[in-house]
């Protein structure tokens, strides 16, 4: 953390306090975030083009739609392929978040009654607001009811004009579906959580604490120091970094220029609990992303990502922002973890994205030639695509997606380098050696009602009896099966679904009515059919409801 503390010092020693300016980020997985992933589409506008890099910056979000250009002109062409629905949504998104728009705005001008206590003067605004949720299901596998309770508040502010400040903190007890649980004893981590404590055998409590100072430099840089979690990429899963294994402690610099935006990210990790030997380590993660809007509908980026341990302190030569630099340090025998990558996402006619993303994490390209399943062919890749207003029908959209990753992709010969936090995935929940597909659909009726459907088959190799398959990435790649004649490592044969084959199919519905603001009702039923070929197969059908006051879907689908 003293890294962190003291890049912060510098970063303010270097630029002038004036050019400060306040910025806010949107949570993830929120309404407003669906929508203007669904406004990009529709508007084709490249100020929205950084989406892929998540939470959004709610001041660029806010500042692109609310400018004199903007699709609040009645006579934007843009503004009138809007639905009426759509042009709801967008009025409740700027009026949600006026303290971080233009002041010119009459939308952003009027009052907003969404905030239960709200301060707002010329040099402090203070938004307040409880963080509420209840949810109570049923599963037949078990005959013990689930239910999760979650209380605190949620809450921002802008000091000074200068400063954002945003902090979630909520008290949260939970007794998860069973496969979840089986999840939980097998890695000793929670999806999204590791610092938890049991009630019971099948109850946990675990206080979620985000938090985040927000800053702007020189109008070019977004500098965020805090507590929380990120995401890149444009699908429901990534496979470069996502939200599946919480929070961490992080410093993010983004950096907009021309076309291009820029993004250094440095995240202290929390390595494997009860499995890692050299416990006076401390994990590190340093994430370069460079992207480019090459046309109005195309853009490019390239990802380069580095896992490490050290003893004492943070890697100073992890400090430069070179993408790329630290792929070639590896060639050079670097003992760290890196991994490489690229990024893509088409928008087309308006009513199509087409989205993906290649990770490398180790390769020989005549062992992919050769074809012949060599355990270090460490790759994986995303395809997907978006499709709004489905078949001609307003306001439903549809998304499919394919997910692949290689038997022990993210893994290492180091505990602290693979790429993992809190024992969970950095990237994918499944972890490594899988095919998924996904297929959802969201419709939004009329103004309050959200609907939404989701498909998952995936198929991934277990190990068996002991024997290192590559699914499990938390495990030494080097602990691979021997020969019991010569001792040595088996080196070929490793492919998707080599070993105990799983296969799963998820298939959930979701109806959220929201009464005011972002306080809803919910309602959903999943059906999970889980089968190996050697094993029973876990078949379950899981009902639930409750509601939420600003407060996201916890959700386990996998």
């Amino acid at each position: 953390m003293n890294f962190f503390k003291t890049l912060c010092k510098v970063i303010l020693l270097l630029l002038p306090l004036d050019s400060l300016a306040q910025t806010y980020y949107i949570p993830q997985g929120s309404k407003s975030e669906i929508f203007l992933d669904k406004l990009e589409i529709k508007t084709r506008r490249q100020g929205l083009n950084s989406s892929y890099q998540k939470p959004l910056n709610a001041r660029l979000m806010v500042q692109e739609v609310a400018a004199s250009d903007s699709l609040l002109n009645l006579n934007n062409q843009q503004y009138t392929k809007l639905t009426e629905i759509d042009k709801k949504n967008l009025h409740e998104f700027l009026q949600e978040y006026q303290a971080y728009g233009l002041s010119n705005s009459s939308v952003i001008n009027k009052k907003n009654n969404y905030n239960l206590i709200e301060v707002n003067k010329s040099n402090l605004y203070l938004a307040i607001n409880p963080a509420i949720q209840y949810r109570h299901g049923f599963e037949s596998i078990n005959p013990k009811q689930q239910f999760l309770v979650s209380a605190g508040i949620n809450s921002r502010a802008i000091i000074g004009k200068k400063i954002g400040v945003q902090l979630f903190l909520t008290s949260n007890q939970e007794r998860n579906p069973y496969y979840v649980r089986q999840f939980t004893n097998k890695y000793r981590a929670i999806p999204g959580f590791s610092n938890y404590t049991l009630k019971d055998s099948t109850t946990v409590n675990y206080i979620d604490f985000r938090g985040s100072m927000n800053f702007t430099l020189a109008k070019l840089i977004d500098v965020q120091f805090g507590y929380d979690r990120n995401f890149i990429g444009n699908g429901m899963r990534s496979l470069m970094l996502s939200d599946f294994s919480g929070n961490s402690l992080f410093l993010k610099l983004n950096t907009r220029l021309w076309k291009f935006n820029f993004e250094n990210l440095y995240m202290q990790l929390t390595p494997q609990y009860g499995i890692i030997n050299e416990s006076n380590k401390k994990k590190y993660l340093r994430i370069n992303t460079l992207s480019i809007n090459a046309t109005k509908w195309l853009n490019v980026g390239i990802f380069d990502a580095v896992v490490f341990g050290r003893e004492k302190q943070f890697e100073l030569n992890y400090i430069q922002p070179f993408t790329f630099l630290r792929a070639m340090e590896q060639q050079s025998g670097s003992p760290d973890n890196a991994l490489v990558g690229l990024n893509f996402k088409a928008n087309i006619k308006q009513r199509y994205q087409v989205y993906g993303q290649l990770v490398l994490d180790e390769f020989k390209l005549s062992e992919i030639k050769a074809n012949n399943g060599w355990w270090a062919n460490k790759y994986g890749y995303q395809l997907g695509l978006k499709y709004i207003d489905a078949f001609n029908i307003k306001n439903m959209d549809v998304q499919l997606e394919s997910n692949r990753s290689r038997p022990f992709m993210y893994t290492h010969y180091d505990s602290v380098s693979n790429y993992s936090n809190n024992n969970i995935a950095l990237a994918h929940p499944l972890g490594a050696g899988f095919q998924e597909y996904i297929l959802v659909v969201r419709y939004q009726p009329i103004q309050k009602l959200f609907l939404e459907g989701k498909l998952i088959y995936y198929y991934q190799g277990q190990d068996i009896a002991g024997r290192n398959f590559g699914n499990n990435i938390l495990i030494d790649y080097r602990n691979r099966y021997k020969d019991p004649i010569t001792g040595i490592e088996k080196n070929y044969g490793y492919e998707i679904g080599s070993g105990n084959k799983a296969t799963c199919t998820f298939i959930s519905a979701n109806a959220s009515y929201e009464l005011r603001n972002n306080l809803f009702l919910d309602a959903s039923i999943a059906v999970r059919n889980y089968k190996l070929v050697i094993g029973a197969a876990e078949n379950t059908t899981m009902y639930s409801f409750g509601f939420r006051w600003n407060i996201n879907k916890r959700t386990f689908e996998f």
